[in-house]
Protein backbone atom coordinates (compact mmCIF):
# COMPACT_ATOMS: atom_id res chain seq x y z
CA UNK A 1 0.00 0.00 0.00
CA UNK A 2 2.47 2.63 1.13
CA UNK A 3 4.50 1.90 -2.11
CA UNK A 4 1.51 2.88 -4.27
CA UNK A 5 1.39 5.88 -2.46
CA UNK A 6 5.03 6.66 -3.29
CA UNK A 7 4.36 6.00 -6.38
CA UNK A 8 0.92 8.29 -6.95
CA UNK A 9 3.05 11.19 -5.34
CA UNK A 10 6.06 10.53 -7.24
CA UNK A 11 8.19 9.84 -4.99
CA UNK A 12 11.51 8.46 -6.40
CA UNK A 13 13.31 5.10 -5.46
CA UNK A 14 16.93 4.94 -4.64
CA UNK A 15 18.61 2.79 -7.82
CA UNK A 16 20.19 0.51 -4.82
CA UNK A 17 16.64 -0.59 -3.59
CA UNK A 18 15.91 -0.60 -7.89
CA UNK A 19 18.42 -3.04 -8.00
CA UNK A 20 17.69 -4.88 -5.07
CA UNK A 21 14.18 -5.24 -5.88
CA UNK A 22 15.10 -6.83 -9.61
CA UNK A 23 17.86 -9.03 -7.66
CA UNK A 24 14.76 -10.17 -5.69
CA UNK A 25 12.40 -11.28 -8.29
CA UNK A 26 14.60 -12.73 -10.29
CA UNK A 27 16.27 -14.88 -7.46
CA UNK A 28 12.42 -16.10 -6.25
CA UNK A 29 11.63 -16.82 -10.29
CA UNK A 30 14.26 -19.32 -10.63
CA UNK A 31 14.19 -20.77 -6.85
CA UNK A 32 17.72 -21.39 -6.65
CA UNK A 33 17.60 -23.25 -9.98
CA UNK A 34 21.04 -20.83 -11.33
CA UNK A 35 23.23 -21.99 -13.52
CA UNK A 36 26.85 -21.70 -11.97
CA UNK A 37 28.13 -19.38 -15.03
CA UNK A 38 24.90 -16.98 -12.91
CA UNK A 39 26.85 -17.54 -9.55
CA UNK A 40 29.68 -16.90 -10.94
CA UNK A 41 28.58 -13.96 -12.56
CA UNK A 42 26.91 -12.55 -9.27
CA UNK A 43 30.19 -13.21 -7.15
CA UNK A 44 31.94 -11.37 -9.96
CA UNK A 45 29.94 -8.26 -9.60
CA UNK A 46 29.14 -8.20 -5.41
CA UNK A 47 33.36 -8.54 -5.80
CA UNK A 48 33.43 -5.38 -7.77
CA UNK A 49 30.83 -3.52 -6.13
CA UNK A 50 32.58 -4.26 -2.51
CA UNK A 51 35.83 -3.40 -3.97
CA UNK A 52 35.17 -0.17 -4.00
CA UNK A 53 34.43 0.36 -0.36
CA UNK A 54 36.77 -2.44 1.79
CA UNK A 55 39.60 -4.48 1.14
CA UNK A 56 37.92 -8.38 0.95
CA UNK A 57 39.94 -11.89 1.09
CA UNK A 58 38.25 -12.92 -1.80
CA UNK A 59 39.80 -16.46 -1.92
CA UNK A 60 37.55 -17.72 1.16
CA UNK A 61 34.70 -15.58 0.05
CA UNK A 62 31.49 -17.56 -0.09
CA UNK A 63 28.03 -17.06 -1.84
CA UNK A 64 25.56 -19.40 -2.64
CA UNK A 65 21.54 -19.14 -2.71
CA UNK A 66 19.65 -20.71 -0.19
CA UNK A 67 15.58 -21.19 -0.09
CA UNK A 68 13.04 -22.35 1.60
CA UNK A 69 8.95 -22.79 1.21
CA UNK A 70 8.78 -18.97 0.85
CA UNK A 71 11.28 -17.00 -0.37
CA UNK A 72 15.03 -17.64 -1.52
CA UNK A 73 18.29 -15.84 -0.12
CA UNK A 74 21.23 -14.45 -1.30
CA UNK A 75 24.06 -15.61 1.55
CA UNK A 76 27.32 -14.01 1.62
CA UNK A 77 30.01 -14.21 4.00
CA UNK A 78 32.86 -12.22 2.74
CA UNK A 79 35.88 -11.83 4.90
CA UNK A 80 36.87 -8.21 5.03
CA UNK A 81 40.64 -7.48 5.72
CA UNK A 82 39.97 -3.27 5.80
CA UNK A 83 37.96 -0.47 4.87
CA UNK A 84 39.40 1.62 2.44
CA UNK A 85 39.16 5.61 3.79
CA UNK A 86 38.62 6.59 0.53
CA UNK A 87 35.66 5.08 -0.40
CA UNK A 88 32.92 6.99 -2.49
CA UNK A 89 35.08 9.64 -3.38
CA UNK A 90 36.12 9.45 -7.32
Amino acid sequence: MLDLVKKIFGKKERSGQIAHDRLKVVLIHDRANVSPEVMDNLKNDIIMVISNYMDINQKDMDISLENDDNSVALVANIPVNRMKHDAGKK
